[in-house]
């Protein structure tokens, strides 16, 4: 079978709560993102998952999300790797949309870019090298990493353009899966918080 990529959002931050942009600030978790990553770990460590054994894990650096990644248990297994860091978002950083659109009106991210940040061409050359290596792995990959990198990873992977990931949200600690149907790149799970239900 061709590799999957699951992915795993990092769990809710003071930032991610009030809708802040964060992208290389390294913002840690709040309590309730610590709960949930515990949750997710849970449910991949019982079946039908089982703890993902053959499956390699990578986790950006930042520590929302290596933390996330520890806290479900596979900080051990993990390889960090520095193109999962979200979205470089410049002169944008810990601005909230409304403050954004006050600045610039009419600014999308997923078309626009961010302005001494990253291009949608940058993000999408990032990306499309994470999904290269991936595919030519030959394993599964469970993946600890941020909201907009995470929906580019998305677009790209069903080989659309970034700014379908517009229309992919992400919540925090979510699970979704990238895989195959009929040959071709699919969408099998996406934004899956049923572990946060309990």
């Amino acid at each position: 079978m061709a590799p999957r990529m699951l992915l795993a959002r990092h769990g809710q931050t003071e930032w991610s709560l009030s809708g802040r942009h964060t992208g290389r600030t390294d913002i840690p978790l709040l309590e309730e993102g610590r709960r949930g990553a515990k949750l997710l770990g849970e449910r991949l460590h019982r079946s039908p998952w089982d703890a993902l054994a053959d499956t390699d894990v990578l986790t950006s650096p930042l520590v929302r999300a290596s933390e996330t990644c520890e806290l479900a248990g596979f900080g051990e297994r993990a390889r960090t790797v520095d193109a999962l860091m979200e979205w470089h978002y410049g002169a944008y950083e810990g601005l909230t949309p409304p403050e954004i659109q006050a600045i610039r009106p009419g600014w999308f991210i997923w078309r626009d870019g961010v302005p001494d940040g990253e291009s949608v061409a940058d993000v999408t050359a990032r990306v499309d090298a994470v999904i290269e290596e991936i595919r030519s792995g030959g394993r599964d990959v469970l993946v600890f990493a941020h909201g907009h990198i995470l929906r580019a990873l998305g677009a790209r992977w069903l080989g659309d353009d970034l700014d379908f990931g517009a229309r992919i949200r992400l919540a925090p600690t979510s699970l979704s899966v990238l895989g195959w149907a009929y040959g071709a790149p699919a969408i099998e799970r996406w934004n899956d918080t049923g572990h946060l239900e309990q």
